[in-house]
């Protein structure tokens, strides 16, 4: 029985996603278990974890673009940027019309000043460094938290309904970007004020939330014992070249050597029986240079 890969969890609202981490490892009877991204607790949606010898594949889980589902409410902010939080500045929602029309023209000023590459300023309550501390430990100590700008990117808004106070909306974009942030700066935009209600993640690259497992199936040893599937790497490994193996192959990634290549590409998934043993990189010449080996039992080798 194949027992590495990866899992997908529709976390629900009000746990950690470390709490997520450790239902799956008492799942999976292994602490080999790790995470490509964290959720806000408050959050919902998608998480994308790897269990055994897939974690070494993380780094090369393409997680990109990332598509949450967000709820902004108007009228006051907090010092979260999201539901939880106190309420720190207060003002105005936006006229009804702005908000129930899509094409309003200050609904689309504001959605395109926070379009493309942006200097985005983190969340107070962020798990960004300031001299080796978290911000969120600084920011429940009432210290006054001073985080620079950071780069991110906005690809894309969907507007999907509104109430007199809040617009739901649907945000396509890069990691790292904050959707409390999102909030606080759209009701900014248009000259409110606004914080994050609710965040539900729909997508992580090719990761969906409608392939994800409920937290209450991951029963104590479901993993290890089959009740729960866990799902191959490859589709999460994005455009890399896949070159199968045969006993040839296998003996000669055992040994270290290097393995002859019959697909183009820099970088290759080597796969056995459609497992991927290894992640590889192009050598001078028709060759792969493993990087990262996996093989045993537990990669169904």
């Amino acid at each position: 029985m194949i027992t590495s890969g990866l899992l997908y969890v529709d976390k629900p609202a009000g746990m950690t996603s470390h709490d997520v981490v450790s239902v799956v490892r008492r799942a999976a009877r292994s602490k080999r278990v790790g995470h490509a991204g964290t959720l806000d607790p408050f959050a919902t949606g998608l998480l994308v974890l790897a269990v055994n010898a897939a974690t070494r594949l993380l780094p090369y889980v393409v997680g990109e673009p990332k598509v949450y589902d967000a709820v902004f409410r108007f009228g006051f902010e907090t010092n979260t940027d999201d539901r939880t939080g106190v309420v720190t500045r207060e003002a105005n929602p936006p006229a009804e019309e702005v908000l129930a029309n899509p094409h309003a023209p200050q609904l689309r000023d504001a959605i395109a000043a926070l379009t493309g590459q942006l200097e985005q300023v983190p969340p107070a309550f962020s798990a960004k460094h300031v001299n080796g501390e978290r911000a969120y430990a600084m920011a429940r100590r009432g210290e006054v938290v001073d985080l620079p700008p950071v780069t991110v990117h906005v690809m894309h808004w969907e507007w999907l309904a509104s109430t007199p106070d809040s617009l739901a909306v649907r945000i396509t974009c890069g990691g790292g970007t904050y959707i409390r942030a999102l909030a606080r700066d759209f009701g900014r935009a248009l000259g409110s004020a606004a914080h994050c209600e609710s965040l539900r993640r729909i997508a992580s690259g090719a990761a969906h939330v409608a392939d994800a497992e409920l937290l209450e199936r991951l029963e104590p040893g479901s993993i290890l014992d089959g009740r729960v599937l866990l799902r191959s790497p490859l589709s999460a490994l994005g455009a890399i070249a896949h070159e199968p193996l045969d006993d040839a192959g296998i003996a000669a990634l055992r040994f270290g050597r290097r393995i002859a290549a019959t697909t183009a590409g820099a970088r290759g998934a080597l796969l056995w029986h459609d497992a991927v043993v290894a992640i590889a990189e192009r050598a001078s010449g028709d060759w792969w240079q493993p990087r990262v080996v996996m093989l045993g039992h537990e990669a169904g080798v």
